[in-house]
């Protein structure tokens, strides 16, 4: 079966991927057919830039006792799992130390999404959450709290509408671009190491199906950026290129005068 045909499951695999809950067989498989897959590799991206945006607006707060001694029981019953990755020289521990980064990250916000199940009477859908569920139902207030701070986050959730994987002459990627039109913002990150130069600087251009390209901005170097940007300009756009031009790059309304080093066509996303 060719999953590429089939945009749901590469959704959700991106989306379990994104959040950890792809192991074993299963995420070695997807990260093989990824590396030959710019599809692969973009849904992924657009699902931890999701999962990011989730945890940079969430307060810090420190795990309870409870999260600790699940961890600790989880990782009580998997020592020969642990033995067998630290034999293998430690890749299998690494991916298991990283999905715990993840799931500590995002342990607050898993609690409140739990709080609004209870809420919207959910919970036929979280049913893998009922513990979870029974011990905020004794919290009262602090229950209330989470669930207005979760409707918060959620408001301001980006949601991504069009990507872009910008490459070089070699089909190097370059630069991930991420529009969300709820918040008319354009997100780009940085994938490769290219360095401009004091004297020079990056311009995003906006490449019409005809007509003259139209610049969306001047790119600070910076690993993540954000520029605003209207839907009706992105959408139209089936191309985004990225040139290298003196410092400042050129104003508005005038065409590029530096040499066109990356470029990348727009899709949309899934609705």
């Amino acid at each position: 079966m060719n999953i590429l045909e089939r945009p749901e499951l590469v959704d959700h695999l991106a989306a379990s991927y994104a959040l950890g809950t792809l192991r074993g067989g299963a995420r070695r498989r997807f990260e093989t057919l990824a590396r030959s897959s710019p599809t692969l590799r973009v849904a992924a991206h657009v699902w931890q830039e999701r999962l990011m945006s989730i945890t940079e607006l969430q307060q810090s707060e420190t795990p309870s006792a409870n999260v600790w001694k699940r961890i600790e029981n989880l990782l009580a019953t998997e020592p020969r799992a642990m033995a067998a990755a630290v034999a293998d020289g430690g890749t299998d521990l690494l991916r298991r130390a990283r999905n715990w980064w993840r799931a500590g990250a995002l342990a607050a916000v898993t609690a409140a999404v739990a709080a609004v199940a209870v809420t919207l009477n959910l919970s036929g859908e979280l049913q893998g959450t009922q513990v979870q569920l029974a011990q905020l139902q004794s919290q009262g207030r602090d229950l209330v709290r989470q669930n207005t701070q979760l409707v918060a986050q959620l408001q301001a959730m980006p949601e991504v509408r069009y990507v872009s994987v910008l490459h070089d002459d070699k089909a190097t990627p370059m630069m991930l671009a991420l529009f969300d039109p709820k918040h008319n913002t354009l997100t780009l990150k940085r994938m490769g190491d290219f360095q401009e130069g004091p004297e020079k600087s990056l311009q995003l251009w906006a490449v019409p199906p005809s007509g003259a390209p139209r610049s969306l901005g001047v790119l600070a170097d910076q690993p993540v950026l954000r520029l605003t940007a209207a839907e009706q300009v992105v959408g139209q756009s089936p191309l985004f290129a990225i040139t290298l031009e003196n410092k400042g790059g050129v104003p508005e309304g005038t065409a590029a005068q530096g040499p066109l080093i990356w470029k990348g066509a727009v899709l949309q996303t899934p609705l």
